[in-house]
């Protein structure tokens, strides 16, 4: 079993509980961490016996263009679509953090982390 990270993925997108979030929009950094077989593929050296990352960021980019309230909603989404899409990850774990939120105070970010077995 082996354990693969996607750090760091930037995404300027429109999710939050204040019109105006919605429309002027701001940054976010998403961590995908999941578990899955990779045993052919260390054998083979074949992408197609692993979990293609280009499509797992895909999924991701997909899941934060649909604008939403909170940051708890897109982590389970992200979360439901990594399981339908990727059958062979048996765990996952995101990280989503906004960047800059407007909390009437200066901080770097909020950021909410969920993880589920499959």
């Amino acid at each position: 079993m082996s354990m693969i990270a996607i750090e760091g993925m930037e995404f300027y997108a429109y999710h939050g509980c204040f019109e105006e979030e919605k429309i002027i929009g701001t940054s976010f950094i998403v961590d995908l961490y999941f578990k899955a077989n990779t045993t052919e593929a260390e054998n083979s050296d074949d992408l197609h016996k692993t979990v293609n990352y280009l499509e797992v960021y895909r999924v991701v980019k997909k899941e934060m263009q649909i604008s939403s309230n909170l940051l708890e909603h897109i982590s389970k989404r992200i979360l439901v679509a990594v399981q339908h899409n990727f059958p062979a990850v048996s765990w996952a774990k995101v990280k989503i953090q906004k960047l800059n939120p407007p909390l009437g105070g200066k901080m770097k970010s909020v950021s909410v982390t969920l993880d589920t077995d499959f």
